[in-house]
């Protein structure tokens, strides 16, 4: 049997599921549109957000397997970014040295990056991740 990378936690997505009729689990485990969706219908009027309760562990083997490991931790990235995105703490943990300090100085670039951000992520730790294996 093949073991897959655990680039998502459980207990994590079940945290953020606290905060999940605004998104925040979706987001995590890389699904922004509906993320999105939750957003502005508090979690499709709290029943869809009831019924992620149950869909957690799905959604963390879909995120587990869909993003790539590395040294850049996706819970530390998605804490930061969920608790302190406006002042870019998130980006200086990945290295996007400017960017952060954008962030910093701008509000999360007057919350248009920190959107950005809860959309593209995952991506982005993905993407860093990817670069640092192969370099």
């Amino acid at each position: 049997m093949i073991s897959r990378p655990d680039t998502h936690s459980k207990l994590f997505g079940y945290l953020l599921w606290i905060f999940g009729f605004l998104g925040a689990h979706r987001f995590y485990y890389g699904k922004p549109i509906t993320g999105t969706i939750w957003f502005f219908t508090f979690g499709l009027f709290f029943i869809g957000w009831i019924i992620d309760l149950f869909l957690i562990p799905s959604m963390d083997e879909q995120a587990d397997s869909r993003f790539q490991e590395g040294e850049v931790n996706y819970n530390i990235g998605w804490l930061l970014l969920t608790f302190t995105g406006v002042f870019g703490l998130h980006r200086l943990y990945m290295g996007k040295w400017i960017t952060g300090i954008i962030y910093l100085l701008t509000g999360g670039l007057f919350l248009l990056g920190v959107l950005y951000d809860f959309w593209t992520l995952n991506d982005q730790i993905s993407e860093r991740n990817r670069l640092v294996k192969f370099n």
